[in-house]
């Protein structure tokens, strides 16, 4: 008996010692729960990567002028507004993608028809930039060429934040130009007529006056290049 009660004791420091003082196996490990979980994980490195960042500006306004550093500074301002990392505002248009209603379920339909997915989202995104759109958001979050846009079960994560319908895309540009690249998109034309056909939501507007803020998450890129047309 004294054994055992050893090797038991032993078991329950190591316990201790591997998980910290924390439970090895934590509550609520349902995918709600861990969306949840990783959803407020991103925003608070988001925001810490915003402070870095507004801290790295402050820093670099403060170094010592030379001609070649005004010069290249001038060069990042003017692509600031293309690569979506400044505040910009104007005319555009805003479309709002909601799943079926829950009491629409044909017989002999998949019920992955009668929801919003990636590809959806991508495919009208896809077709505003197609259309000049000089920015666009979706939930609020500026979208830039390195976003990526990802189903996980009924909701959208873009950038590690999880998101449920109604999906909000805004894009600041000319609504007749944005009109046009919408109307010719083979994909935005499928998901209309699934919209008509079992009720999914689809909803088109024109706005004067929209704001993209500036993209404040991470960037991956290790290599960039200006285009040649600038």
């Amino acid at each position: 008996m004294l054994g055992v009660s050893v090797v038991c004791g032993y078991a329950f420091v190591a316990a201790n010692v591997t998980s910290d003082g924390l439970d090895l196996r934590p509550a609520g490990g349902d995918i709600s729960t861990l969306l949840s979980d990783r959803a407020r994980v991103v925003e608070k490195r988001q925001a810490d990567a915003s402070a870095l960042q507004r801290e790295i500006d402050r820093f670099t306004e403060q170094a010592t002028s030379s001609s070649g550093l005004d010069e290249a500074r001038e060069r990042v301002r003017a692509l600031e507004p293309v690569s979506g990392f400044s505040e910009i505002t104007g005319p555009g248009m805003r479309i709002t993608l909601t799943d079926a209603p829950r009491e629409v379920a044909p017989e002999g339909v998949d019920p992955n028809f009668l929801v919003v997915h990636q590809q959806d989202i991508q495919a009208f995104v896809n077709a505003l930039w197609a259309g000049g759109a000089e920015a666009v958001t979706l939930q609020g979050q500026r979208l830039i060429s390195t976003t990526g846009i990802k189903c996980v079960g009924n909701t959208v994560v873009l950038d590690g934040v999880p998101y449920s319908p109604p999906y909000v895309i805004e894009a600041i540009g000319d609504p007749g130009d944005m009109s046009i690249a919408l109307s010719q998109s083979p994909e935005v034309t499928t998901y209309r007529d699934w919209a008509a056909r079992y009720q999914l939501g689809y909803d088109r507007s024109t706005v004067d006056a929209l704001v993209a803020p500036a993209y404040e998450g991470s960037l991956n890129l290790e290599h960039a290049q200006v285009s040649e047309d600038g």
